[in-house]
């Protein structure tokens, strides 16, 4: 058995169980259409972020004796693909909002009389 927290949930569970709301979150942000293409990019890439922890925290355990959040080059290392998901998150929204600004400038404003 994992890690408890509060003595009664058990980490790994809660890890696995968290996937399924994502993966919902992702399918609707696809679906609408509404989301900047590099944001949702970003968002897919936490999902690589998750596929690269789960191995390297094994490995931390099997061969350190230690969790993944106690050898430093291998969190890193890990840690490294939760900012790239961020970094492209933040330009994709970024761009669009200075798309949209952009847009609203060029288009002419009606006076009110």
């Amino acid at each position: 058995m994992g890690e408890l927290i509060g003595g009664f949930f058990d980490v790994n569970t809660l890890f696995a169980a968290s996937l399924f709301p994502y993966l919902g979150f992702l399918w609707f942000l696809t679906k609408s259409g509404q989301t900047p293409k590099l944001a949702l990019i970003g968002f897919y890439v936490l999902l690589v972020f998750v596929a690269i922890s789960i191995p390297a925290g094994l490995y931390a355990e099997m061969h350190y004796g230690k969790s993944l959040a106690n050898v430093d080059w291998l969190h890193g290392s890990a840690e490294s693909f939760l900012s790239l998901s961020n970094i492209l998150v933040v330009l994709g929204f970024h761009r669009a909002i200075a798309k949209r600004k952009a847009n609203a400038q060029d288009t002419p404003q009606e006076s009110s009389k």
